[in-house]
């Protein structure tokens, strides 16, 4: 796995619950910081308080070997009860000169819903780059551990992943 082949992860789980009951879960953007190792807090900006495409809304983040910063993401696809993606961008700049611009992210995640058995299929994927990251100062520190590097981020990530899925399915079967 290499930076210029856009490494991504992926993860998928069926539900059973109604694609409608599924996608007002994954529409609520505080929603993953109840399950994510990383994520801590979320909150919409400029006014806003659902997902519109355009809209924008900040993370807090937490890592033990990155410390503590925040990111503004923004909606960059929205179709009502089958996608909801957003880009992630480093507006602060922390990983270099502020980088606010959503067509240069750092990364893009996405929720894709899509009934099936009676159920539905969520997917979330997130997309690394282009833009700078921890994984861009990491690799310019290190340029001869890329893959290794990747490797390790894509697992933290898909870990994540997997718990938000799992959350996910247990409050959208449970009902609650």
């Amino acid at each position: 796995m290499r930076c210029a082949d856009g490494p991504g992860v992926r993860g998928e789980v069926h539900v059973r619950a109604d694609v409608r009951r599924v996608w007002g879960l994954v529409t609520d953007i505080g929603l993953p910081a109840r399950f994510s190792p990383e994520l801590q807090r979320v909150a919409w900006l400029d006014g806003a308080d659902r997902p519109v495409v355009g809209a924008r809304f900040e993370g807090y983040n937490r890592h033990e070997r990155l410390g503590e910063w925040r990111t503004v993401s923004h909606v960059v696809e929205l179709d009502e009860p089958r996608v909801f993606a957003w880009a992630v961008t480093d507006a602060d700049g922390r990983y270099g000169e502020p980088a606010p611009d959503p067509a240069r992210p750092m990364a893009t995640w996405r929720w894709e819903l899509e009934a099936e058995n009676g159920g539905t299929l969520l997917r979330q994927s997130a997309l690394i780059g282009p833009g700078r990251s921890g994984i861009t100062l990491a690799l310019e520190r290190w340029p001869d551990r890329e893959e290794e590097i990747l490797a390790f981020r894509s697992k933290e990530l898909r870990a994540g992943m997997e718990a938000t899925l799992q959350g996910i399915k247990v409050l959208a079967e449970d009902g609650s």
